[in-house]
């Protein structure tokens, strides 16, 4: 099961690399499946990998001038201590009970996809600004929300953050994707830091699994200009629906029935 895991990062990468984005998600479902991680284990390695995975990313979309550094620290300052607090919530929720909320955050994953996916759309933004204050403001409630999230389940949230950039904040949409994996980054490692002493991370296998995840997305940020983006995001939508049902299935007992 280890080659097929490292084959699957690889492939996680890739698809991150297609995506811009979206693909971090099976981090968690390649640790528990492949690699036999348990669930919180695999939640403190996750944050680890999409940490890093998204710095580097982060670095070649602020070589292209696409990172809006004042955006990033607004809003990764208030996600970044959402995300720590989450790590320690965690705490108080089993295994299968973490399982279960990733699986619905890929399903939500999933339709922003669907939705996200016809072309020509996300064109338009308002124009950017504001003050340090004002961006407060604007990125407190969704900062907060979508750092708890990553704190609780182990995402880095981009496919939230993105739209709220670009919507809350007028960030047009290609810098939205950069300054997102900057925040991303940032949520991460503040994640990670709330795991500290409650999970073992075992670091050589989760390095390889960041090399082959960074080697797989410079390998689909070449790629992206040969595949139809359409195609792509509603074919990995359907995957992610796929997988989440997957493993809402197999944690069904902690999901509370009627």
């Amino acid at each position: 099961m280890g080659v097929v895991g490292l084959l699957l990062a690889l492939l996680m990468g890739l698809a991150l690399g297609l995506l811009g984005g979206g693909g971090s998600v099976l981090a968690v479902p390649i640790l528990v499946y492949a690699f036999g991680f348990g669930a919180k284990e695999a939640v403190a390695a996750s944050l680890a990998v999409v940490g890093l995975t998204s710095l580097f990313g982060a670095a070649e979309h602020w070589r292209r001038d696409r990172v809006r550094l004042r955006v990033a620290l607004v809003f990764g300052t208030i996600a970044a201590a959402g995300a720590y607090l989450g790590a320690h919530l965690a705490g108080f929720l089993s295994g299968a009970v973490q399982l279960s909320l990733f699986a619905a955050v890929m399903l939500i994953a999933a339709l922003f996809m669907l939705r996200n996916g016809e072309p020509g759309e996300a064109r338009g933004e308002p124009p950017s600004g504001g003050s340090a204050g004002r961006l407060l403001l604007r990125f407190a409630a969704p900062g907060m929300g979508v750092g708890v999230l990553t704190g609780l389940v182990g995402v880095g949230g981009g496919f939230l953050i993105v739209p709220a950039l670009a919507l809350l904040g007028g960030v047009p949409m290609e810098a939205a994707v950069g300054t997102s994996l900057l925040i991303v980054a940032v949520n991460s490692f503040a994640g990670f830091a709330g795991y500290l002493g409650e999970a073992e991370v075992p670091w050589g296998l989760v390095s390889l699994f960041v090399v082959l995840a960074v080697t797989g997305s410079f390998a689909g940020a070449y790629l992206v200009r040969f595949v139809p983006q359409h195609a792509l995001k509603r074919g990995f939508a359907v995957f992610l629906v796929a997988m989440a049902l997957l493993m809402l299935y197999e944690n069904r007992e902690a999901i509370p029935l009627a």
